[in-house]
This record gives C-alpha cells, structure tokens and sequence, in this order.
C-alpha cells in the first residue's frame, strides 16, 4: 500500500497529514522505499487504523 492509498483509507486526508501519521513512531515501518515513495503491507496498516484511527482527530503526535 503506497502513500496515496493511505490517504484514501484514511479519508481522504492531505497529504501533509498522511505524512505526519506515517512518520509516527507508532505506525508501521515500510517494507520497501522505492523511487515512486515507500510501500506499507496492507495487514499493517489496517491493523494500525484499527487501534489508532479513532485518535488521530485529536493527536498531533
């Protein structure tokens, strides 16, 4: 999953803040950084918003 479909899961959010919540210490690490940008595992990243959506709103983290 690239950045761009994090976005779309996200709800559409900027990409600024689809930034700031991939660089989190807390979201899952990228298994590949390619030209085109890094790659997430789609189970990672859903695990994650499971756990983490909910907070995000309020989170500047």
């Amino acid at each position: 999953m690239g950045a761009h479909e994090i976005r779309i899961r996200l709800g559409g959010v900027s990409r600024q803040r689809a930034y700031q919540i991939t660089s989190r210490a807390d979201f899952p690490k990228p298994v590949a950084d390619l030209a085109q940008g890094k790659v997430w595992l789609a189970d990672d990243v859903e695990g994650w918003m499971k756990v983490h959506r909910h907070n995000l709103d309020d989170s500047e983290d």
